[in-house]
């Protein structure tokens, strides 16, 4: 339910009361009540910024409502029998930074790669997952059949019921005005280019960051994609080091934190989703980003507690104000 919107209190110093002046200053306060007004009910047009009052803001148990719906939606995850994993060597949290290698195996011993990666949304992510220069630094070259990727791979899970859920809660909290409004503003909040090179070079996005990875200082930046890095793993690119937590699920998706080398560049703690469909990480932390932006936001899943971090990306805009997404994972303890 929205709040009823009464009129402001307007004043114009000690003692001002508009039925003690002339005309002309109660016609000034008709003119001020109706423009609050205004500025209150404008509608913009379809693509145009719509900016949210703070009194429309999601409360914390509407989260949780509407991720367990994105939770229960995904039909597309992983399967219990899908995915078998090696956890190997746990570690305290301590020695996350030591980069020791404590397994002498793979993190995945298993993937049905042709049941899952046949799945229309998992297919168009892999088609992705090439397109991206992971040094930062080097521009990002975006060619035509790439974006037609971009496009095809929006328009996927789009079909999904994960992200038409999360379309319906949107919209009925006038946070986009359609479908078509958010689907616009998610490709530019996730694949706008931005640089994380001090402006030597248009060299990251969202996307890339999230599901792709980077390297940044001599060291993994993001990454928290199950999917790409499984991909690297299977082709002796990463080298799985230990792990320091394993969240409660007892089926896909799971939580997870681990350490590992990608070709040498460490990520000390990274932490992602396992099993979990392309549609369902995009939803949730797309969710978080809107609603707990650059803050922790609580979700229930399957009636488990679990915590996003969202960061916006403050050197550059797009649009009115809007900030590009820089980072978004689950949390781990």
């Amino acid at each position: 339910m929205k709040p009823t919107v009464g009129f402001p209190l307007i004043s114009r110093g000690p003692g001002f009361h508009p039925c003690c002046f002339p005309s002309v200053f109660v016609v000034s306060c008709l003119l001020d009540i109706v423009n609050f007004g205004l500025s209150l009910f404008a509608i913009p047009g379809e693509g145009e910024p719509w900016e949210i009052p703070s009194f429309y803001s999601v409360s914390d148990s509407e989260i949780k409502r509407v991720s367990e719906t994105l939770y229960s939606a995904d039909v597309n995850k992983a399967a219990s029998h899908e995915i078998v994993l090696n956890l190997q060597h746990k570690i305290s949290s301590d020695q996350t930074g030591e980069g020791q290698d404590y397994a002498s195996q793979k993190l995945f011993s298993y993937v049905d790669e042709d049941a899952l990666f046949s799945r229309p949304t998992f297919a168009r992510l892999l088609a992705l997952l090439n397109n991206y220069e992971r040094m930062t630094g080097k521009e990002e070259v975006v060619i035509a059949s790439e974006s037609e990727e971009v496009d095809a791979f929006l328009d996927e899970i789009f079909q999904t019921q994960v992200m038409e859920n999360l379309t319906q809660f949107f919209v009925s909290e006038e946070i986009y005005l359609s479908e078509n409004d958010f689907k616009a503003d998610l490709k530019e909040m996730w694949f706008g280019l931005y640089s994380r090179s001090q402006g030597a070079a248009m060299d990251s996005s969202g996307f890339e960051h999230v599901f792709h990875g980077e390297i940044k200082s001599g060291k993994v930046s993001g990454f928290h994609n199950w999917v790409h890095y499984y991909q690297l793993e299977k082709n002796g690119q990463i080298n799985y080091l230990s792990y320091s937590y394993d969240g409660p699920w007892t089926d896909y998706p799971d939580i997870m934190a681990f350490q590992y080398r990608w070709t040498g560049y460490l990520k000390s703690i990274c932490s992602f989703f396992i099993g979990s469909s392309p549609e369902f990480e995009l939803a949730v932390y797309t969710l978080c980003y809107k609603t707990r932006p650059n803050k922790l936001c609580t979700l229930s899943l399957g009636g488990k507690s679990a915590q996003i971090q969202t960061y916006s990306w403050a050197n550059s805009e797009y649009g009115a104000g809007k900030q590009y997404l820089a980072s978004s994972y689950p949390n781990s303890p």
